[in-house]
């Protein structure tokens, strides 16, 4: 008996967007004392159900999912707090005698989880707004010229036309004196888990467009436009929150914005969906230790539960 083998197992099954993650997700639960836990920042939110897919009702009576619905669209929610919701999750799913299963697509939580957090700082308005009146007077070329004297290994990673990210590693080094390349490589302890990992995707990539075409379709035909037209009704909800930069959320924003028709609206949020799933994949294939799995093939459930214990 390996080491590993003598902890507690979490499964995780990854993969792109529209790829069946939901469907073997609720066929493992079937099969095998699991419970699920969402790993989808878009399902956390409540009153965003037909544009994030969110599982029916029906499915989530067959097996419910933690973290769904935990905030509402007008708040944030950062790798952090998921880490904290994931772990407090996954002890009492084991308390229970079952074996938790993480199922999503949303790789940044995956890594905060797996590999644990660096200590950055938390958010300064005040160094943020100074960052910005620095960009406005001087350029933000300027500030990655700073960038480079402080911290050239993220002035090399970070363009200076991405002000978001270029604002934030000043920002790291204003409030903490180390430099973002420094804290990233504190990590949180291992976790006392045996973890067994999957990926599910197409093995063509057309089939996986094809897919994120018609079920972009099938959302529209659900009242995915109704959805979002009740969201901007509420003044507290804007198109820069968290919540709306989801795919689908911002191009049907702007459609209702008047900022382009109908079917530019559909053309965009088809394309915005694709780029998504590609950053997925990318991600996933440079990910240890993953098994893979072919959406839509009926071994799949089999080769799942032969790693289960």
């Amino acid at each position: 008996m390996t080491e590993d083998s003598k902890l507690p197992q979490i499964i995780t099954l990854m993969g792109p967007t529209a790829s069946g993650k939901t469907a073997l997700a609720i066929a493992l639960v079937e099969q095998h004392n699991c419970e699920i836990i969402s790993v989808d920042s878009a399902l956390i939110y409540r009153g965003m159900n037909v544009g994030s897919a969110k599982p029916s009702a029906e499915e989530l009576e067959k097996a419910p999912h933690r973290l769904i619905d935990i905030r509402d669209p007008a708040q944030s929610y950062s790798a952090a707090d998921f880490r904290a919701d994931a772990l407090q999750a996954i002890e009492e799913i084991l308390a229970k005698g079952k074996t938790p299963l993480l199922v999503g697509g949303t790789m940044m939580y995956f890594k905060a989880l797996l590999e644990g957090l660096s200590p950055l700082p938390a958010a300064d308005d005040e160094i943020r707004k100074q960052i910005q009146i620095e960009a406005d007077t001087y350029g933000w070329n300027h500030l990655h010229d700073e960038l480079k004297q402080i911290d050239p290994v993220s002035a090399e990673r970070i363009h200076p036309n991405d002000p978001q990210r270029l604002s934030r590693a000043i920002e790291v080094y204003r409030i903490s004196g180390k430099s973002l390349t420094e804290l990233t490589k504190i990590k949180s302890e291992p976790l006392p888990y045996e973890v067994v990992q999957f990926a599910i995707s197409p093995k063509d990539r057309k089939q996986l467009h094809l897919s994120i075409e018609e079920r972009f379709k099938l959302m529209l035909n659900q009242g995915f436009v109704e959805e979002v037209r009740s969201l901007r009704e509420r003044s507290e909800l804007h198109i820069d929150l968290p919540s709306m930069r989801c795919v689908g959320y911002r191009q049907c924003w702007q459609y209702l914005n008047g900022d382009y028709d109908y079917d530019t609206m559909v053309e965009k949020a088809v394309v915005a969906t694709r780029q998504l799933a590609k950053r997925q994949l990318t991600w996933l294939r440079g990910w240890p230790e993953l098994n893979w799995l072919e959406s839509g093939s009926d071994s799949n459930l089999t080769t799942v539960l032969r790693h289960c214990r």
